[in-house]
């Protein structure tokens, strides 16, 4: 997150900090030839009836800009799923922005939301995106530490954090990069927070359908959390189009009215072919595809996480998501970034070194993050690849 140098010629708020680390390893993972566990995108192709919709629609000339908050039958859709999934009640009409994707909602949220010099209560391990979206604010995160192994949640360290500049607080579940689905008497707990301090709720819940242990729960369904929860998700993840960039905003009318003035002057609208895709797979794929979803990234996960622990990586199985956050110590005394680069190019696989996803880099420094979203048949090569490095240097 902090650079390595700056110029004096640009913004003072780049200054602290870098390019998405995430991608970095990637170009790494392509130079070496590296199997690329560090970025979470699927080697797989998407349902069917995502591509058949989307070349319908361009067929169609549905080639213009969509309405800047969305397509009608999106937003009709997401009304519908919320209600069916969650009970949640949302007029997608007032209360509903369709974004160029999770990443871009964040950060409409937080510069529609959150003021220069207002505190923002980030959970730590985080993604990457958090800390320089609050910095682009000129706000300042405030980073609420969960402790491995558990990574649970402390409610007294969340009362810490919360000060008189608190704004809002952000919360990831089921969690990047630590796997974690925060349980619902940790929600609970936020929630008590925010009522007792008059603070938001920025949800992060792009990996909702994606858990094997426990249940998502929306913090906008718990008591008193609807009017100051705002939630943001988006097809990339439940259906494998990483790529094109379709996510959305729930929050309040007044909220919403605010979102989306930012995120018409960010990006005018999401792709629009695209945003007839969307729709197509949510109105056909019900809860068979949702459970099926969970069960195959279970399989996966099944695959990579005894193939780290046999190469010598200490590390929990998720709970949810679809990463994991591995210690390193055991096999290199060299730190993360270092580690990382090495294993891409002795071994051939490529994580994510851990200090990424820590405000002080000193806390990942014997972490790396690899990612599951993979063929089985990727997953099994990575394994032997990484058993094959592991005995070399034994």
């Amino acid at each position: 997150m902090f650079p390595h140098s700056v110029s004096s010629r640009t913004a003072r708020r780049t200054h602290v900090f870098t390019e998405s680390v995430i991608r970095e390893m990637t170009r790494v993972a392509a130079e070496h030839g590296a199997v690329n566990l560090a970025q979470g995108f699927p080697d797989f192709p998407c349902p069917e009836v995502l591509k058949k919709a989307a070349r319908a629609a361009v067929t169609a000339d549905v080639n213009q800009y969509a309405i800047t908050w969305g397509a009608p039958r999106l937003r009709s859709a997401l009304e519908k799923k919320y209600l069916e999934q969650y009970g949640m009640r949302i007029d997608s009409a007032r209360e509903l922005t369709i974004t160029c994707g999770a990443t871009e909602a964040m950060a409409a949220v937080l510069l529609a939301l959150v003021d220069a010099g207002d505190e923002v209560i980030v959970i730590e391990p985080f993604y990457e995106n958090y800390g320089p979206d609050t910095v682009l604010c000129e706000a300042r995160p405030v980073f609420l530490r969960l402790d491995p192994p558990d990574f649970h949640l402390d409610v007294d360290r969340l009362r810490a954090c919360v000060g008189p500049r608190t704004r809002a607080i952000v919360v990831n579940t089921p969690n990047n990069p630590t796997g974690r689905v925060l349980g619902r008497d940790e929600l609970e707990a936020v929630a008590a927070v925010c009522r007792e301090h008059d603070l938001l709720a920025i949800t992060d819940e792009i990996y909702e359908h994606i858990h094997y242990e426990g249940t998502h729960v929306p913090i906008a369904t718990l008591e008193g959390m609807r009017d100051r929860t705002i939630t943001v998700s988006g097809a990339s993840k439940t259906f494998s189009v990483t790529g094109w960039r379709v996510g959305w905003v729930v929050a309040p009318p007044d909220l919403t009215d605010a979102i989306r003035k930012v995120h018409d002057f960010l990006t005018v609208g999401a792709p629009a072919p695209l945003q007839e895709g969307v729709p197509a797979a949510i109105e056909t794929l019900g809860p068979d595809f949702y459970a099926s979803l969970a069960s195959e990234y279970g399989k996966r996960r099944e695959v990579l996480v005894p193939a780290l622990k046999e190469a010598g990586f200490k590390c929990l199985w998720p709970q949810g998501a679809y990463y994991v956050l591995a210690d390193c110590s055991g096999l290199s005394r060299a730190d993360d970034h270092d580690f990382a680069r090495m294993l891409a190019r002795e071994a051939g696989v490529a994580p994510v070194p851990g200090s990424s996803f820590f405000r002080d880099r000193a806390d990942g420094r014997t972490l790396v993050r690899f990612a599951f979203c993979k063929r089985i048949e990727t997953l099994w090569e990575a394994g032997e690849r990484l058993r094959r490095f592991a005995a070399a240097g034994s």
